[in-house]
This record gives structure tokens, C-alpha cells and sequence, in this order.
């Protein structure tokens, strides 16, 4: 086993990014923006066209009963425009939005469940957004940003395309109405007068236009909140059905660890200490008559105690063994890697300092146990690297890598779903990358809190 630190294998460097500017910011995400408002016209109205026609022929037609398809089939695809739009939203660098949960049926059965989309509220929102609200929303700001884009470049190229307009007597200027109104008997060169004019109007729109894109793309991403996102009470009832499916996984991963420690010392110490009781029995009754045959039964009965007090350290371990509580997380994974029967690598990408909650280390000790001893068992590795650092999310991550077979899979009542139970009901999830015939690699995050 070779243990190293961030500073020599797998280094951390902790940055700090550069502070920038909120308008060097809103000026990145202007093409993205830009892009995402210019293409709202087209989209609105093939929206328009294609609702408004589906829904009037299915109202006028509701009589003859086929109506009521052309309103489900109007229903779903506004349902297909909204989610579009919320995919374009996020492509346009807003936050994603929730949406509704389309996989869980109001109903069951073909017929309920399509006609079930009538009952259905998102739908009818849906609907209305693609019919009505986007539309016209859309309208305004395709013309205002549009407009704004098409004046920036005007002006700010003016200079160099107004030498090809036509000129003529009598050809108005607005720098001659600019001198008469506000600087009467200045006579400007009136050419060069409009290229300073125009450019300075180009100017003032380009340095607003991130500010336009930007508030037209959020009035967007706002009405998509009201409109095309979860209701809130769907948010909570998720909530509290996550929040139900981690206990529930929490109970069972106690329950089956409850139940492994049960079998672990029924199966090793309780049978060595049965042994050593017998033993001890048998040498009182020869302590007279035979003491060589005594003090052997007491040489082996102090080999049963010392084996049995072996066995109860190393079940020990498997909650919080004596390193960890004294010396912390690395220092126990340390040891831990010692004892493994397959070559360890450990590398620490913690920063530095770091102050982990003590059930935080004991539970990912644990982890690292259980992944360790998965791969001695079934992975035939020749080396292992274990990585313990901060996940993308701000957990705490622990990564185990070899080099067996692969083919890695969760196997209900085996050691990884256990594993992956025990971290559903910490709040945490489990990723296992397994090909076959390459790399095993099983990361476990366990959110800090």
C-alpha cells in the first residue's frame, strides 16, 4: 500500500477565481440570449397556428365526437411547445425548471388515461401558454430586441455604409435639425455631423443591448415559472416521498446490518468462547489427575480467547474503530488500507483544513470498508485507488478504482445494493462504472449538511 496526499498524487489546488464584472457577464451570455429571442418569433407563431387551428376544428366539431381527439391532440401539443420552451430557456443560461411529472398517469387503462389529459391542469396551462401568453409576450420581445440590435449595428456602422446611399439636393440631415434646434447658426459639415450622430446613437444601444436581451429573456423564464413549471404542492409531495423512501431505506440498511453483526458473532466469537468454556471445563476436571493434559486444554483455551478477542476488534472496526475516533478519517483509511489483501492507493484530495462531523467519517469509513473488501472478494484487481475528496455537488466523495474484470453490478441482497440502501437513507446515492473486462470504478457520496 502506498498512501499519498494531495500535494504528491492527484494534487488540489484551491483557486479563487477572479471577481467579474456583472456587465462582462451579461455581455457573455448575450449571443446565447440574442439567439434564443430572435427565434421566439417563428416559434411563436407556428405555436399559434398549429393551437388555435387544433383547438376552433376540435370546439366545431365537438358534436361529431372526433372533436374531442383534435382537443387531446391540441393538448399534447402545446404540452410539446412548452417543454421546448423550457429547453430552450436552459439553453439560453436560465436555471432548468421542473416540470411536470408526465410519466405518472391520472388514470390507468389506454381510454382513461387519454381522456384523463382533459382533467389534467398542466395541460390547459400548457395551452394557454402556447395560445395566448407566449405569444404575445413573444411578439414584444422579438420587436424590442430586434429593433435595439438592428439600431446598434446600424449606427455603429453608418460611418462606412452611408457613402453608398444615393445623395441628392434637397437630402435632409438630422445633424442641420440637430445645430437648428439646439445650436442655432452652427452649420456642421452635415456628413461628417451624421456619422458622429448615428454613431453615438449606435454606441448608446450597443452598451444597453445585454441589459435588453437579458430582461426579455427572464419576462420569459418568468411566465415559464408560472406557466410551464411543477406546482408547488407536487414539489412537496416529492419531498416528503424522498424524504419517506430515505427512511425506509435507512430502517432496512440498520435492520441488515443488525442482522450481518448477529450472524458475524454467532459464527466467531460466541463459538470460540463456547469452546474456550469447554476447554476450561475439561482441564478443571484433569487439573489432579492428568496436569499435562491440563495444561494443554489451557494453552489452547488462551488461543481461543486471544482468536475470539481478535474476531471482536475486527467487528469493531466495522463502526468506528479507535483510529478513527482519535486521529480521523484519513488516519483510519490509512490502516484500513494496510490490512487489505489487494495493494491500496490512497490519495487525499480533501482541502486543507478540513472539519468533517464524526458521523460523516464513520459512516464513509464504512463505505470504504464495504468497497474495499467487495473488490478483495469478487474483483480478482491486482491494485486499488482509493480517493476520498469533495464531490461536484459539495459532498463528500469516496471513490474506489482497480483493475479486475469488471462487470460490476447491484444485485439485490448482495453487498452493493446494502451499500447503496445505507447511502439512499443517508441522503447520499451510489455510481458504479463497470464494463467488462475493464476498470471497476464505484463512487459513493455522502452529503454534508
Amino acid at each position: 500500500m502506498t498512501s499519498t496526499d494531495s500535494a504528491t498524487l492527484d494534487p488540489v489546488t484551491i483557486t479563487v477565481p477572479r471577481p467579474r464584472s456583472l456587465y462582462g457577464s451579461l455581455w457573455r451570455a448575450v449571443p446565447r440570449e440574442l439567439g434564443f429571442l430572435l427565434l421566439t418569433l417563428p416559434l411563436v407563431i407556428v405555436s399559434f397556428t398549429v393551437l388555435v387551428t387544433g383547438i376552433s376544428t376540435g370546439f366545431g366539431t365537438l358534436v361529431t365526437f372526433f372533436g374531442i381527439f383534435l382537443i387531446i391532440g391540441s393538448l399534447w401539443a402545446a404540452r410539446g411547445f412548452g417543454m421546448l420552451e423550457l429547453l430552450r430557456l436552459r439553453w439560453a443560461g436560465r436555471p432548468a425548471i421542473a416540470g411536470p411529472d408526465w410519466t405518472k398517469p391520472t388514470a390507468t387503462g389506454f381510454w382513461a388515461r387519454l381522456f384523463g389529459t382533459l382533467l389534467n391542469p398542466h395541460y390547459w396551462l400548457y395551452l394557454l401558454h402556447g395560445l395566448v401568453v407566449n405569444f404575445a409576450v413573444g411578439l414584444f420581445t422579438w420587436i424590442l430586441s430586434f429593433t435595439w440590435t438592428v439600431v446598434a449595428l446600424s449606427g455603429l456602422s453608418y460611418w462606412f455604409y452611408s457613402r453608398f446611399i444615393p445623395t441628392g439636393r434637397g437630402d435632409w440631415h438630422v445633424s442641420d435639425w440637430i445645430a437648428r434646434t439646439f445650436a442655432p447658426g452652427w452649420t456642421p459639415d452635415p456628413v461628417l455631423a451624421d456619422d458622429l450622430v448615428f454613431l453615438a446613437i449606435g454606441v448608446i444601444f450597443a452598451v444597453t443591448l445585454p441589459f435588453i436581451t437579458r430582461g426579455m429573456t427572464m419576462l420569459h423564464y418568468l411566465v415559464a415559472v408560472g406557466m410551464l413549471g411543477r406546482f408547488r404542492i407536487a414539489e412537496l409531495q416529492g419531498e416528503v416521498a424522498d424524504l419517506s423512501a430515505s427512511r425506509t431505506a435507512a430502517v432496512s440498511a440498520e435492520g441488515t446490518a443488525l442482522r450481518r453483526l448477529e450472524r458475524d458473532i454467532h459464527d466467531g466469537p460466541q463459538q470460540r468462547l463456547v469452546r474456550l468454556q469447554m476447554d476450561l471445563a475439561a482441564a478443571e476436571r484433569q487439573l489432579a489427575s492428568d496436569p499435562d493434559a491440563a495444561r494443554t486444554l489451557i494453552a489452547e483455551a488462551r488461543d481461543q480467547s486471544r482468536e475470539a478477542l481478535e474476531e471482536l476488534r475486527a467487528l469493531s472496526r466495522g463502526f468506528a474503530p479507535p483510529i478513527l475516533l482519535d486521529r480521523g478519517l484519513i488516519a483510519a483509511l490509512e490502516s484500513l488500507a494496510v490490512r487489505s489483501p489487494v495493494p491500496v492507493t490512497l490519495v487525499n484530495a480533501l482541502p486543507t483544513p478540513v472539519l468533517l462531523p464524526q458521523e460523516i467519517e464513520r459512516n464513509a469509513y464504512f463505505v470504504a470498508s464495504e468497497l474495499l473488501t467487495n473488490v478483495a472478494k469478487h474483483a480478482s484487481a491486482t491494485s486499488i485507488a482509493l480517493r476520498v475528496g469533495l464531490g461536484d455537488g459539495g459532498g463528500l466523495e469516496i471513490s474506489v478504482t482497480d483493475d479486475g474484470r469488471g462487470g460490476a453490478t447491484v444485485v439485490a441482497g448482495h453487498g452493493l445494493a446494502g451499500l447503496e440502501e445505507r447511502l439512499r437513507g443517508l441522503g447520499g446515492h451510489l455510481v458504479l462504472k463497470s464494463p467488462d473486462g475493464g476498470s471497476t470504478v464505484v463512487s459513493a457520496l455522502l452529503p454534508l449538511s
